[in-house]
């Protein structure tokens, strides 16, 4: 008998392109996982950062505090952990860039880019997306109008087990999960499986893979050390048999319907299959 579907791991990332937090449950929110990408690192320019241009970034870690997270450097322990609240007060406001969308923003204390700026060794601010603002899933896939944080394009990104599994079977040196930053992980199913899903359940809350998720540079960045491996890894063996077009794809896009609680360990069941 096949082993069930079972969501194995839940991550929230409060600030895009930093660490994760490991959750074991979470609610689901119109934009995706609440607190999850609600924050993002900007530069002089108000344009939004990342490690694919900034690896060092990973060197900033995320940790659950009460109603908010700390930031920390794992190279530098004279930085001492700035406390960040999940949510922002709109008492400074300016415009960002993120891809091709310019949306309205709140920033964070004074201090807080001080800290960043100091971590990072750049001029930056630290923003806030608030309730107010709207941001769409890409539209040519968007038929509902689903909103997203400040994630690429989605709301989730879902990963099997088995699928990281396969992939690790065919590297020299395996790779954790954390290298693909994912919101919902399941157990259970063949590698891959989860690119033929269409409409599922996670306990009893509604969702939608609409599309593979194109990775980029930032898989090969080693989320402890904050280096790129010289080889491209994990993304040249990926290129190698997960190509479409000019995309690599790994992991699924997903949108959700429905409001509530995620919970590890929660069943899932596949509604019906892409055709």
């Amino acid at each position: 008998m096949a082993a069930p579907l079972l969501l194995s791991d839940l991550y929230i990332y409060p600030v895009k392109s930093l660490g994760g937090i490991r959750v074991a449950e979470a609610t689901v929110e119109t934009r995706g996982l609440r607190h999850d990408r609600r924050w993002l690192v900007v530069n002089e320019r108000n344009q939004f950062m990342t490690q694919r241009q900034t690896a060092a970034m990973a060197h900033l870690k995320v940790a659950a505090a009460y109603n908010g997270f700390l930031l920390s450097h794992q190279q530098r322990p004279d930085l001492l952990p700035l406390f960040v609240p999940f949510e922002a007060t709109p008492e400074k406001t300016l415009f960002v860039t993120i891809w091709d969308d310019m949306v309205f923003a709140w920033r964070a204390r004074p201090e807080c880019d001080e800290w960043l700026s100091e971590a990072l060794g750049q001029p930056c601010k630290l923003v806030y997306m608030s309730d107010m603002v709207r941001r769409d899933v890409e539209r040519d896939y968007n038929p509902e109008g689903k909103l997203v944080s400040f994630a690429d394009a989605y709301p989730f990104l879902m990963i099997g087990q088995e699928s990281l599994q396969e992939l690790n079977g065919r590297l020299a040196e395996p790779v954790g999960m954390d290298r693909f930053r994912p919101n919902l992980v399941f157990s259970g199913g063949q590698p891959f499986s989860e690119d033929a899903w269409h409409h599922f359940l996670i306990g009893e809350l509604p969702f939608r893979a609409v599309r593979p998720c194109g990775r980029c540079v930032l898989t090969t960045i080693d989320q402890h050390t904050a280096t790129r491996h010289a080889l491209g890894e994990p993304l040249r063996t990926l290129a190698g048999y997960r190509s479409e077009g000019n995309s690599v794809n790994f992991g699924q896009n997903v949108t959700g319907s429905g409001q509530g609680v995620l919970r590890v360990g929660d069943a899932i069941e596949v509604l019906d299959y892409k055709s």
